[in-house]
């Protein structure tokens, strides 16, 4: 990792202390517990601002946070195996990249990635809305929880690793032939029955098929495709949460002992 890096990191995490106590805002505390640097991302639904600058660099085993206003509604996402250094407007991420630019700045990360879904809410006293999605992919497994740490406020990560066993018509490769992402049904074959569209745009037209169910096997407290079922979509009120890239398979280890 590179001085200026260092820095940023540990500036953005004093930051985030400081301005924890006040103001009307929620504070996302994101976590790489994977074993390789991470480069999370944000980007903002319509009419809403941008939070983090739309992305930074986080190295194994570090944890940032970025503060959104209470009303925001947006996508968070991990990319991966970025280069920005040798980047000329090229793609500079394996995955989840956004026009080779490290701060997003509003852009969306280009598919497939595992993408976390919130929409907070003006009103404290009410719940926030939060999912993890799969509908357009996988790239890396995610938790998130608030904290205070409650069960029902957490979405644990997967059973299993989607890339050991992504079927080979929906595998991205990198340039050493190494699988970096699985994409969805709906991604790779850009079907109506896959993309729950047109004559399939209802629950009752589009089911479960046999890539979301594989997805669904690893991956159980995540939307596999566009008319999964809840329990997947969370709403806990909460100044607070947690977002885990990597977290442990032990699910109870890490609920109740997260690492900050």
């Amino acid at each position: 990792m590179k001085f200026p890096e260092v820095i940023a990191t540990l500036s953005l995490f004093l930051t985030c202390h400081f301005m924890f106590s006040g103001g009307h805002q929620v504070t996302f505390y994101v976590h790489n517990k994977c074993s390789f640097p991470i480069w999370p991302a944000t980007a903002p639904n319509t009419g809403h601002s941008v939070i983090a600058d739309g992305g930074f660099y986080l190295p194994p085993g570090l944890t940032q946070c970025i503060d959104a206003p209470w009303t925001w509604n947006g996508r968070i996402w991990a990319r991966t195996g970025c280069n920005f250094e040798s980047n000329s407007w090229n793609s500079a991420c394996e995955t989840g990249d956004c026009d080779g630019r490290l701060a997003c700045n509003g852009l969306i990360g280009t598919p497939p990635v595992t993408l976390i879904e919130v929409a907070l809410q003006a009103d404290k006293t009410k719940p926030n809305f939060y999912d993890i999605s799969l509908v357009d992919g996988y790239n890396l497994p995610v938790s998130v929880t608030t904290k205070p740490i409650l069960a029902k406020c957490s979405i644990p990560g997967c059973h299993k690793d989607l890339k050991s066993f992504c079927p080979r018509e929906l595998q991205v490769v990198n340039k050493n032939g190494e699988i970096v992402a699985c994409k969805s049904a709906c991604l790779a074959f850009d079907t109506d029955s896959f993309c729950c569209r047109n004559e399939y745009g209802s629950p009752e037209k589009c089911k479960p098929n046999l890539y979301s169910k594989i997805f669904k096997e690893a991956c159980p407290s995540y939307y596999s495709y566009a008319f999964d079922m809840p329990p997947t979509l969370v709403n806990c009120a909460s100044k607070v949460y947690v977002i885990t890239f990597c977290p442990s398979t032990k699910v109870v280890d890490d609920l109740q002992h997260p690492s900050l």
